[in-house]
């Protein structure tokens, strides 16, 4: 008896390469892929089911694709010729990994993968063996992309039970264990304006289970595969904010496969399958009470901004003027400023919410990226201070002697109070982004509340002499030195207009500067016999040919100026200014250098944005940072947003802001960026990058 175990362990191993050779076919090689067509079982019985698999063994840096290829690319097929009476299902997927491709993010497999598909054999099936053809077809991509075929014959035995093969055993559970289960939680779906968000709801979830997340959709076309997905967890729920395909309509449902990572790293994925109802849920979203709060504060802090300085000029002169005055006339100037900034928000609000329902992916401040409004706005800016200077006036005649005082009214005011706001949107005060990013994913009441809490915390100021009339009586009394004081404060709009001109150049390069300038020389000479013909009028006793001839002039300087506007939008972008250190951003390059183990950190910003020109000076370009990026090896990536660019509107959104400036912070193997202040100092840099 002792040597029958021995007798069988020989028997055994001799019969290994026979085995070895029934459960793979003979593989299909190129200098790329290693293609086999492979069995979980040595023999199959009667009545049973087994598994085959499509075994792909991919040589260094080529990959192949998922059901969903993603942006480019197309998954394996397999057809199988099988006896009468044996039947195949479908391929079953493993999860696949995210592959940045260029500018494309594809679904895929890199090394090697198994595509299991199960076989039923019938009860009554007979003979000796069990013979299988199959044609596959595969595309494997690195720097170009090659389509391959083959031919596999495969003949299993067979046995009154199925054989298992412990050969193939091994290459099946890998596969089966990186297949997607069914998901045990609640899912629900949100979509509107770009946006989509997917929701799952349960046991089990909780931020010290769930690292991080991915979901892949099951059909391609429906989401922006390059967009991040932004994620929250909370005990009990997980949400992933996605970001719709260009130009696609809102889907009636969404499916697909949420992967979770767990904190050891360890990959899970789960099928889920809900219809789409109602607006997207923000990713870290807020309640309409705490936006409204933000939004007032950051309103409030946008009077101090650096965007916002050209109207203080104007706003200085209405509070001169209402020195001493009645506390009804201070109400009522105090009330008409109000209403000119919450009219003007209410419009920025409208238009976002009309232009999100078009699909438009817009966000704070979007009119800046149009070169057209850019010199439409330096061209105002020209207009108010040459009429701060004297040279025409607005609804009155210009006298060497008239009393400042006697302007402006009511609707000088309320038109302050919109040109307030249509300066103030070039830049982001602290508490802004939050509250923004919150209020564009809101139905759109919520998303028009929030825009008003944000123009009364930018009225405030002013709306509290309406209340507290009585401290009009504290600032100094009209007099000779306002006429002084108008004619200083245009300075800072002509300031405005050379600001927005240099946008010009970053925005339309050299075309946009000349269009710009030509534009600014016709309006100024139209406004300059404007004011000729009014004070002519005023000296003759009344308005006169001279006035009407300003007047006409004055028209053909604007008609030709408005003219011009078609030529700027049509200008080629300007090339982006040089930054030392820095390349451009795109989400496949952030998801490249992550994949290296890189830090990374992310400056999203525009030219017109003076909040992000100031940082960029003050934090990110001293040599204290630039030293500690270098020392870090940290990849310095800039997101120009100065003339619109939606991959770059997509990472705002994703990361729950609606305009620049975004500063991001990955370090080596983290889920997540840190995401920095709105205002940077060196010190906030360097505490961030101290981390990795």
């Amino acid at each position: 008896m002792s040597r029958f175990p021995a007798l069988l362990l020989g028997l055994t191993l001799a019969a290994l390469p026979l085995a070895a050779q029934a459960v793979e076919s003979t593989p299909v090689r190129s200098p790329r892929a290693t293609v086999s067509l492979a069995a979980d079982v040595a023999a199959v019985a009667p009545g049973e089911s087994f598994r085959l698999g499509l075994r792909l063994r991919l040589a260094e840096g080529w990959h192949s694709y998922w059901r969903n290829a993603g942006d480019a690319g197309a998954p394996p097929e397999v057809t199988l010729a099988l006896p009468e009476g044996v039947a195949a299902g479908a391929i079953q997927w493993p999860i696949p990994d995210r592959i940045p491709y260029g500018p494309l993010v594809n679904y895929g497999y890199k090394n090697e993968v198994l595509l299991p598909l199960p076989v039923a054999v019938p009860a009554g099936f007979t003979g000796d063996s069990l013979s299988i053809r199959a044609e596959a077809t595969w595309l494997v991509c690195a720097d170009v992309c090659i389509p391959e075929e083959g031919v596999f014959t495969l003949t299993l035995p067979l046995a009154p039970r199925a054989v298992p093969s412990p050969i193939a055993a091994p290459w099946f559970e890998a596969a089966e264990a990186r297949l997607a289960r069914p998901s045990p939680w609640q899912a629900r779906a949100g979509a509107g304006a770009g946006r989509a968000s997917l929701t799952l709801t349960g046991a089990g979830i909780a931020p010290a289970a769930v690292k991080d997340a991915l979901f892949f959709p099951a059909e391609p076309g429906v989401l922006d595969n390059t967009a991040p997905q932004a994620v929250v967890v909370r005990d009990g729920s997980l949400t992933i904010g996605l970001t719709l395909a260009q130009g696609v309509a809102t889907p009636a449902s969404l499916e697909g496969t949420v992967v979770l990572r767990d904190g050891g790293g360890q990959r899970a994925g789960f099928d889920v399958a809900t219809g789409v109802g109602g607006p997207p849920e923000a990713a870290g979203g807020l309640a309409l009470w705490h936006a409204m709060l933000l939004a007032l504060a950051g309103g409030l802090i946008l009077n101090l901004m650096p965007c916002v300085f050209p109207v203080l000029a104007m706003k200085a002169i209405g509070l001169a003027r209402l020195s001493g005055g009645a506390a009804r006339e201070v109400r009522w100037h105090a009330a008409s400023y109000t209403a000119g900034v919450l009219a003007c928000f209410a419009l920025v609000g409208g238009a976002l919410i009309a232009l999100r329902a078009g699909g438009s992916a817009v966000g704070w401040g979007f009119q800046f990226t149009e070169p057209a409004f850019v010199a439409a706005m330096a061209w105002l800016m020209l207009a108010v201070g040459l009429n701060l200077s004297g040279v025409f006036a607005m609804g009155a005649t210009v006298g060497a002697g008239q009393s400042v005082a006697g302007r402006g009214g009511h609707l000088g005011a309320f038109a302050t109070g919109g040109l307030a706001v249509l300066l103030a949107t070039p830049c982001t005060a602290p508490f802004m982004a939050a509250a923004l990013g919150a209020a564009l994913v809101m139905p759109p009441a919520g998303t028009m509340a929030v825009f008003l809490a944000l123009g009364l915390g930018l009225a405030l100021p002013y709306a509290l002499l309406g209340v507290f009339p009585a401290a009009a009586r504290l600032l100094p009394r009209p007099g000779a030195w306002m006429e002084r004081l108008r004619q200083g404060l245009a300075f800072p709009m002509y300031g405005a207009a050379a600001w927005l001109v240099w946008v010009l150049a970053q925005q339309a390069g050299p075309d946009g500067v000349l269009f710009g300038l030509g534009g600014a020389v016709v309006l100024a000479a139209g406004l300059w016999g404007l004011g000729l013909a009014q004070r002519a009028g005023s000296s003759e006793g009344g308005a006169g040919r001279g006035r009407i001839a300003g007047a006409i002039g004055m028209g053909i300087a604007v008609v030709v100026a408005i003219a011009l506007l078609p030529r700027l939008s049509a200008a080629p972008a300007a090339a982006a200014a040089a930054d030392p250190g820095a390349e451009p951003w795109s989400a496949a390059r952030v998801e490249q250098l992550r994949a290296e183990g890189r830090p990374v950190f992310v400056n999203a910003t525009a030219a017109w944005c003076i909040t992000c020109q100031v940082n960029e000076r003050v934090a990110l370009r001293g040599p204290a940072v630039r030293e500690a990026f270098a020392a870090r090896n940290v990849a310095y990536l800039k997101a120009d947003w100065t003339r619109g660019d939606p991959a770059i509107t997509a990472l705002l959104r994703d990361q729950g802001r609606e305009g620049v400036p975004l500063y991001l912070f990955w370090a080596p193997g983290a889920a997540a960026p840190v995401l920095l202040p709105q205002i940077l100092t060196e010190g906030l840099v360097l505490d961030a990058l101290g981390g990795s």
